[in-house]
């Protein structure tokens, strides 16, 4: 699948997938070669083969980028609706998940668009203790170049 020709697809996958799970899967390289996977709920798809994720709560992802700026993000419609139906049905209707590589960027201050458009995201849980705790001063951002 090409990023940039099937992105409106991308990102239909991407709401699917957040709307069933709350997260994504970031997976980045240490030091020593071995894997790591984080799961990662701001990641906000943008223009074709761009996005990009509020960095806070992570410890592991920025330090394997000193050595390693590569990512494979991974969003899976985890819908129990999707799949009984695809399983009832025999085939899948769209596809299952989708899994984009990519380099990230340094970690930067957010635009106040990028946190308008994190605060839409939340806004459902914005009357809660979590919200207040977390999300509402979400700040600092990596952009994400998908490559393929």
């Amino acid at each position: 699948m090409d990023v940039n020709a099937n992105w409106k697809e991308v990102k239909t996958l991407f709401r699917q997938s957040f709307a069933s799970s709350f997260h994504f899967a970031i997976a980045s390289v240490n030091e020593k070669g071995e894997p790591h996977v984080t799961p990662i709920g701001s990641l906000i798809l943008g223009k074709p083969g761009h996005g990009i994720y509020f960095e806070k709560f992570t410890q592991h992802l920025p330090q394997n980028f000193e050595s390693n700026k590569k990512v494979c993000v991974l969003a899976v419609n985890s819908g129990k609706w999707f799949w009984l139906k695809s399983l009832l049905g025999g085939r899948f209707t769209s596809p299952p998940a989708v899994r984009l590589h990519g380099v990230v960027g340094d970690l930067r201050d957010a635009t106040d668009t990028e946190i308008r458009l994190w605060q839409k995201r939340v806004k459902r849980v914005s009357f809660s203790k979590g919200h207040a705790m977390m999300w509402k001063s979400m700040s600092r951002v990596r952009d994400i170049e998908f490559t393929r």
